[in-house]
Order: C-alpha cells, then sequence, then structure tokens
C-alpha cells in the first residue's frame, strides 16, 4: 500500500482538531501539524492548541517546537516537515496533517515558489514608505504592477502587501509570475478533508472560542510575553488575540473592546482561510458531525 498523508483543513473553530485526534486513534498513527502559531513554544492558549489531555497517547508534531525569538518561515517548516514525514511512513501508512495554516500544506505538498532574494535597501524604502503614508498608496502600486497579485493579496496584511511590492519593483516582473513554478508531486498519496459548517453557527463558536481563551487567562499569558521582553513587533507576535490584548495591555483599549476586536478578526482570518481552501478543487468538503461519511470517503480513496 502506497504511503497515505491524509490532510484536515479548514476555518479556525471549525473542529479540525477534534477530528485529527479521532482519525489519529483510528489508524493508530500520529498527527503533523501544519499550524504557523502553534509551533511557537510561548504562544497556547491564544493559538488554541491541542490540550495535553487530548494530545495524551497520540504524539503530535511541530506543536511547540520552535521560540518566539526565532525566525521562522513556510520553507524551514517545508524542509523539516518532509524530512519528519519521511521518517514518519518508515512506521506508519498512515499520517494525519492537520492545520489552517493553507501556505505551509501547499509547501509540504508542492515545494516552494522560487523567489529572489531580498533586497534589504528597497525593503526599508518600502516599509518606510508604509510607516508615513499607509498600505493604501502600497496597494495602488501594486495594482498597476501586478493585477493578479492584487486580486489575492491579503489586503490587511502589511507583510504580505510589501513583500509581493518588493518583488515587483526589484525584478520588473509580476510577483505572480513567480508561483508555481516548483511544484512537485509527493511521492505518498494524499487525501484532502475540509471542515465547514453555516457561517452563522461557526462566527457563533468563533465568539465562544474568544471568551474562553479569557477565562483560561490569555490576557495573563500576554502579560507574561511582556515581562520576558518580547517583541511585539515579530511576525510571530503578529497574531489575532496576542494583538489586541496588547494593545489593551498598553492602555489603547479596554479588555471589552479588546475581545470584541479579536472575535472580529478571528471571523475575519476565517474568511481568508475559507478563500484559500476553497481555491483547492481537491479537497472534499463535509461538516465536523460526519464522522461516518468522512471515514468512508477515506477508505474509498485509499484503495
Amino acid at each position: 500500500m502506497q504511503p497515505c498523508l491524509i490532510c484536515i483543513v479548514g476555518p479556525t473553530a471549525v473542529g479540525k482538531t477534534a477530528l485529527s485526534i479521532q482519525l489519529a486513534q483510528h489508524f493508530n498513527t500520529e498527527i503533523l501539524s501544519f499550524d504557523s502559531r502553534q509551533i511557537y513554544k510561548e504562544l497556547t492558549i491564544g493559538t488554541a492548541k491541542p490540550t495535553v489531555l487530548e494530545r495524551k497517547g497520540i504524539v503530535h508534531h511541530f506543536i511547540d517546537e520552535i521560540s518566539i525569538v526565532q525566525s521562522y518561515s513556510a520553507g524551514d517548516f517545508q524542509k523539516q516537515a518532509s524530512a519528519r514525514l519521511e521518517q514518519l511512513f518508515q512506521k506508519y501508512k498512515v499520517v494525519i496533517a492537520v492545520g489552517g495554516t493553507g501556505l505551509y500544506l501547499k509547501a509540504l505538498l508542492e515545494g516552494l515558489d522560487s523567489f529572489p532574494e531580498p533586497d534589504w535597501t528597497l525593503r526599508c524604502t518600502l516599509q518606510e514608505q508604509y510607516q508615513t503614508e499607509g498600505l493604501v498608496p502600497l496597494l495602488q502600486q501594486l495594482s498597476s504592477l501586478d493585477p493578479v497579485t492584487y486580486q489575492n493579496v491579503d489586503k490587511h496584511n502589511p507583510r504580505r502587501v510589501l513583500r509581493a511590492l518588493e518583488v515587483c519593483l526589484q525584478t520588473g516582473k509580476p510577483y505572480s509570475s513567480f508561483l508555481s513554478q516548483n511544484k512537485v508531486k509527493p511521492y505518498f498519496k494524499v487525501i484532502k478533508i475540509g471542515l465547514n459548517m453555516p457561517r452563522a453557527e461557526l462566527y457563533k463558536r468563533i465568539d465562544v472560542r474568544v471568551l474562553q481563551m479569557i477565562e483560561q487567562g490569555l490576557v495573563q499569558e500576554v502579560q507574561g510575553l511582556i515581562v520576558q521582553n518580547a517583541d511585539f513587533t515579530s511576525n510571530a507576535l503578529n497574531t489575532v488575540g496576542y494583538k489586541e490584548i496588547y494593545a489593551y495591555l498598553q492602555g489603547q483599549s479596554d479588555l471589552s473592546m479588546a475581545i470584541h476586536l479579536i472575535q472580529q478578526n478571528t471571523r475575519r482570518y476565517a474568511k481568508r482561510q475559507l478563500t484559500w481552501f476553497n481555491a483547492d478543487k481537491e479537497i472534499q468538503w463535509f461538516e465536523p458531525h460526519q464522522w461516518v461519511e468522512i471515514l468512508r470517503y477515506i477508505e474509498l480513496k485509499m484503495v
């Protein structure tokens, strides 16, 4: 039998963790996470990591593996996860992969696109322009140089916008022209399961989860990071939940406003996740309660 990677994708709070654990128990295997925030040791409550009890008896990879002081990219994940998966397939015929970071899964399954090395002078210039003029003029420039990327880029993420514009200006070519040049075909079978539910129900779950995070001690977790002199301008801490609570602790809002912003920004993040995953026609979608249907689909695809 060809080795098989069962990938569980979907928006935050939809129930991916529970399904991945259920599948890992069913196939007596281990779980590989492709979540770009759960990988950090210091970020626990705000990233909704599987609890110690949930992880009991099931090995989880790429959770609590690095520190927020370390620089880490999708390229790093691709190299490390590919090597780890090779080791796992020596022990198991089936491995479960779960997460909400579409770029990390794409890197693992297809390799990464080949981009030029950063031009640090240009990057600093664009960063200064962003600080003084805001994101709108940079988005207008990107729209002119690369309409394809402009349509698809997360327009609320300055880092993505600046990187795309940097490549356009540095090379004289659209950022989008560098995409999908390095696609590789995995040696293992890939089965992609997407979880979703009616939007109103998902948003209710998100709102409840945020309140649970506050009850579990999210404010105290962020206070602890401040005490450790964590860099809240870093990519690791540019994370929904942490940045809003940090702003509250700096006196920029009250707690109720911070909670409202976390709920709002998490809903927006869920929408972006769904936009990414909906573009992948290999994903078969289910609702979280459809265990029998999910298992039947997997068994049919494994043949």
